[in-house]
């Protein structure tokens, strides 16, 4: 509800749930302290998601199919609004750790001629997650499976070694 309308109050948010408001409220204190729980959980099923890949030993086609397949299905079940999240610094410096470890695997990749070494630092990084966004939203009927091959074909197509 949140992804569709972030200004979404507690009531109509309770309301959607099935639930009164006053039963948010005994869990969540504020409108604030429900996003920041929705956040942490978003967060935690994509440090999960990482760790499935097994991005630092899995081979690197393989460990990127996993990673793009789980965060896809991460997009989907979390679609809140990511500039607004990382406004909280904790939940940013949470996040920066599993930007490194996508960075490094992203790095391992290039190391190991999977992708092109004549791209600008840090392109693949920027442009994977802008395609799994695309993805999660563009193409909903795909299964997290069927989207992480768009995906990755595309991104090794583009910028993958010849």
């Amino acid at each position: 509800m949140l992804a569709t309308d972030p200004g979404a109050s507690i009531a109509s948010i309770a309301a959607a749930a099935g639930v009164d408001r006053r039963t948010v409220y005994r869990r969540f204190a504020s409108r604030e302290e429900l996003l920041t729980a929705i956040y942490e959980a978003r967060l935690t099923a994509v440090e999960q998601a990482i760790e499935d890949a097994r991005l630092r030993e899995a081979p690197v086609a393989v460990a990127l199919h996993r990673y793009v397949e789980n965060v896809i299905a991460v997009n989907r079940t979390w679609p809140v609004d990511l500039a607004r999240m990382l406004t909280d610094e904790a939940i940013r410096r949470r996040r920066d750790v599993s930007v490194r470890e996508v960075d490094g695997f992203l790095r391992r990749a290039t190391d190991e001629g999977v992708l092109r070494r004549d791209q600008p630092e840090g392109w693949a990084s920027a442009l994977l997650p802008q395609l799994m966004h695309l993805v999660s939203r563009q193409l909903p009927e795909l299964s997290p499976g069927q989207a992480a091959d768009v995906v990755v074909d595309t991104l090794l197509r583009g910028l993958g070694a010849s």
